[in-house]
């Protein structure tokens, strides 16, 4: 992946959002990582929810990494936001959580996720999961927001 693009976690659990980072880091990702705690935060930086402006630079690729279940708004509703949004919309976003439910699957890709990992329960595979996930991200082109 190209150094310019800023990878978006938004993940409340704090023991899973470090794995990620740290994972990512592992898999030879140096890129800026932002970690957010819930889907409201992630959306402030955005789009400026709550009447603010966003905290996004312009002419930047972002990257979102994306959990469903969050406090205060939860990731499908971010994934509508973003995917909703003229600026936003072309950013990926790739779904990652603990519900392999096919119709959240399902609705996820129809709203627009660009792919979607069940965070395997076991410590080591959720490891070689992001592991995985570090080398994918390596070789894709991310476009930039305006």
């Amino acid at each position: 992946m190209k150094k310019e693009v800023v990878i978006l976690i938004a993940e409340d659990d704090e023991g899973h959002a470090a794995l990620i980072k740290k994972n990512l880091k592992r898999a030879g990702i140096s890129n800026e990582i932002v970690h957010f705690k819930d889907g409201a935060e992630a959306l402030d930086f955005l789009v400026g929810s709550n009447g603010g402006t966003p905290h996004r630079k312009a002419n930047i690729a972002y990257l979102l990494l994306l959990d469903i279940r969050m406090p205060k708004v939860d990731g499908v509703e971010v994934l509508r936001q973003v995917k909703g949004h003229e600026e936003l919309r072309k950013m990926p976003v790739i779904m990652i959580t603990t519900t392999d439910d096919p119709r959240e699957v399902e609705n996820c890709h129809t709203l627009g996720c660009s792919n979607y990992i069940t965070k395997p329960i076991d410590y080591e595979k959720f490891v070689e999961s992001i592991r995985q996930l570090g080398l994918f991200l390596m070789v894709v082109e991310v476009p930039q927001l305006n």
